[in-house]
């Protein structure tokens, strides 16, 4: 028995009123070229402006891999070739000068030889990605009161033998009270990085916890050039939670402040901006999430050595010669925790680490 071919809208029924080519390409989270035979854009949808920093407009007739700097030679290799079809997961790519981790896919439209739709999804995370490092760390943080009651035995008879011992010596039993004192707190990071509970939204006014941040890291550090503000007046809330906010930017203002403190020019610098129409590149709970609100920790230290960039946000792993690479696994689960997402990104030709934090607006109303 054969099988009838019948057009889509035999199948589903003309509805006059449905949208069309034009206004579904619009709706795309996902930025959409379409590529001419000599490798032009001939157009672009509102998310591409978005990620491109450029209207449509101005897109037309610019040379694709002029606006995207690649940085995988493979990649590149498919780019020039008209015909060749790409799928890309989690590549490198220039915008602008800074470092831009997306997805991309390049389709050829076949009733066009030459001509081919670019999709490009950005996704800064290694945020975005697994979560299978913080998973580990679950049941490690079901054991972390089994750890500690042990931890603070061992604490008090440090305390004790401490007295009791003779002044040349009082310094070992110092030294096991503050070696259980930074494995305790250890077992806390460890406990909140591996915990599933969220603090609740709201509208957040961003300077607010941005000074507060500022404040208690110069509190602690008391001293050396002031962080530079860079901050836009006119933007609104964010939902977010002010206190889990506070925590991020205390950690990465802390990092960049570390990163600068053997320079004598040393700079650390935060930036508030608005991008309008800037999205998130995955679903969150089925829905699409808007990130339009832009906090930038930015500072002229080193950067981080070799490719350790791209697995930063991982649990275990640091740049720091004592560091315990929790803190910025850390970051990347409250701000995922407030629906947001946390990127690094890496300016050689300025020499500027930039830590970006970018945010849902509040609802008005």
């Amino acid at each position: 028995m054969g099988i009838e071919a019948r057009a889509p809208s035999d199948l589903a029924g003309f509805d006059p009123s449905r949208p069309d080519a034009e206004a579904q390409l619009s709706a795309l989270v996902l930025a959409v070229l379409l590529v001419d035979r000599s490798g032009h854009v001939a157009q672009a949808n509102q998310a591409a402006e978005a990620l491109l920093q450029c209207g449509a407009a101005r897109l037309a007739g610019k040379a694709l891999t002029d606006m995207i700097e690649q940085r995988d030679p493979r990649v590149e290799a498919r780019l020039a070739d008209p015909d060749a079809a790409l799928v890309a997961r989690e590549i490198a790519i220039g915008l602008g000068g800074l470092s831009v981790t997306v997805d991309m896919t390049v389709s050829p439209v076949a009733s066009h030889p030459g001509w081919r739709v670019v999709t490009l999804c950005e996704a800064p995370e290694h945020e975005i990605g697994s979560d299978d490092g913080i998973a580990a760390l679950a049941a490690p943080s079901i054991l972390a009161h089994e750890i500690k009651n042990p931890l603070a035995a061992i604490r008090g008879a440090g305390q004790l033998v401490a007295r009791k011992l003779p002044i040349k010596d009082k310094q070992l039993g110092r030294m096991v009270v503050d070696e259980a004192d930074r494995i305790a707190r250890l077992v806390d990071r460890m406990q909140q990085l591996g915990s599933a509970s969220r603090d609740e939204v709201s509208p957040c006014n961003p300077h607010l916890a941005i000074r507060s941040a500022i404040a208690t890291v110069e509190t602690a550090r008391r001293g050396g050039k002031p962080i530079e503000e860079e901050f836009d007046p006119s933007l609104p809330p964010a939902l977010a939670n002010r206190h889990t906010l506070e925590q991020v930017l205390i950690n990465l203002l802390t990092n960049a402040l570390d990163a600068v403190a053997k320079l004598p020019d040393g700079r650390v610098a935060i930036r508030t901006r608005f991008v309008s129409g800037r999205a998130l590149s995955a679903m969150r709970f089925g829905r699409a999430v808007k990130l339009p609100l832009e906090i930038a920790v930015i500072d002229n230290g080193p950067g981080i050595a070799g490719d350790m960039g791209d697995r930063i946000f991982e649990p275990f792993v640091s740049s720091k010669p004592s560091g315990q690479g929790l803190g910025l696994a850390l970051v990347r689960k409250l701000v995922r925790d407030m629906d947001g997402s946390v990127s690094y990104e890496r300016d050689e030709r300025r020499g500027l680490t930039q830590f970006s934090v970018r945010l849902p607006l509040a609802k008005s109303g």
